[in-house]
């Protein structure tokens, strides 16, 4: 089967302290999603469950992201998440050692099987 994208999400998350990637992609996912109400299931005769959400996540540390942690952000579907090199870090203030911010970028991208 051939899946057809319907919506494209994108959102940002931040952990101010912690550098937690986990936590900031969490909040990226929470973003992306939080004023999005999918109607249009019915006009093609599917489920939420029905649908493929592929998250991509942009962190500086990738391998440190919890990837089952991010997908229970996403209350329906089949969840795929990705983290991949990106977003960003900002050191610490000159006072203050070792406490950067760190940044994830989210990717939301939601498709169904085409029958």
């Amino acid at each position: 089967m051939t899946r057809v994208r319907c919506v494209t999400e994108m959102g940002m998350g931040v952990d101010v302290h912690g550098r937690d990637a986990t936590k900031a992609a969490k909040r990226a996912v929470s973003d992306a999603i939080r004023h999005s109400s999918l109607g249009f299931f019915r006009m093609i005769d599917k489920t939420a469950n029905d649908m493929f959400v592929d998250v991509t996540i942009g962190v500086p540390n990738p391998e440190a992201v919890d990837k089952e942690a991010v997908a229970r952000e996403l209350p329906y579907g089949t969840v795929t998440v990705t983290a991949v090199k990106g977003g960003l870090e900002i050191p610490s203030a000159t006072e203050v050692a070792n406490d950067p911010i760190l940044i994830a970028n989210a990717a939301v991208i939601v498709s169904f099987d085409k029958d």
